[in-house]
């Protein structure tokens, strides 16, 4: 299954208040992501969170369409809200108030993959 990195660059010396924001994240109630068509179009399998000093990377372990994994991210209230309470915390800002906004700034903060390996399910 894929992953996608994304960067958040973080003012220095809030660690403990941005790793307060992830700590309390809602998580959708389904990890299936519907498609334009109402039809699952994707599946989002895990995510991670890491922080230091003024760089925080998300890691989300997906399967299927990614724009359609990032528009149902775009709604989803938990993710919403964590964009908000991270705001005051970012040394930039990010455009998150919409769909197409959270999509823009989702891809301009990705990292670029270089390698991804995992054990075949049937190993695990």
């Amino acid at each position: 299954m894929p992953f996608v990195a994304i960067t958040y660059d973080i003012e220095d010396g809030h660690e403990d208040e941005v790793a307060e924001v992830f700590g309390n994240f809602r998580r959708p109630r389904s990890s299936v992501v519907p498609g334009t068509d109402g039809a699952p179009a994707s599946r989002m399998l895990a995510t991670a969170v890491f922080i230091r000093d003024g760089l925080l990377v998300r890691f989300i372990e997906y399967e299927g369409d990614l724009d359609a994994v990032l528009r149902h991210m775009a709604a989803q209230p938990g993710v919403r809200e964590v964009e908000r309470k991270l705001k005051p915390f970012l040394s930039a800002p990010r455009d998150t108030d919409s769909v197409e906004g959270f999509v823009r700034t989702f891809k301009s903060g990705m990292l670029r993959s270089v390698t991804q390996l995992s054990v075949p399910r049937s190993a695990r």
